[in-house]
């Protein structure tokens, strides 16, 4: 076989190996530590009070009956004493300091949020009116050793 034949016969290699490549499944997945948090009328509850520090992926199934949304602040308040906004019903986050939210998270579905999360306390709610206050608040420690 002639080197130009060697050379078309490796370019179609190449070729076939790139569209395998491209027409794969991904297999990329969350980023970093993986903590489960389950959301439901009127509560939150995380699959622990503490953490690791560091890069987390949070994992947050809705098992409803309604859609929420899912705010995480860093605070030293405790988890149910949080500002409350002008209209009373609702916390107001211009006050605190905001990590990530996931916003409309509907009834049976999940949402994720990848973040750094530094030592400190953060507090999980959703802000949707009356939900913070009828108890759907939650607080972790997240600490260099968990």
């Amino acid at each position: 076989m002639g080197s130009s034949a060697i050379a078309r016969h490796a370019c179609a290699y190449a070729g076939m190996a790139l569209v395998l490549v491209a027409c794969s499944p991904s297999t990329t997945g969350p980023s970093g530590a993986v903590f489960e948090v389950r959301i439901k009328d009127f509560t939150i509850l995380p699959s622990s009070d503490s953490a690791s520090a560091g890069l987390m992926t949070l994992n947050v199934s809705n098992t409803g009956p309604t859609t929420h949304e899912f705010v995480v602040v860093r605070t030293d308040l405790p988890d149910d004493d949080l500002p409350i906004g002008v209209d009373g019903l609702s916390v107001d986050e211009d006050g605190l300091e905001p990590v990530d939210e996931i916003e409309g998270i509907e009834d049976g579905t999940s949402g994720r949020a990848t973040v750094r999360l530094e030592p400190g306390r953060y507090v999980f709610f959703c802000n949707f009116e009356g939900h913070y206050l009828a108890g759907m608040n939650a607080g972790i420690e997240v600490t260099e050793d968990a």
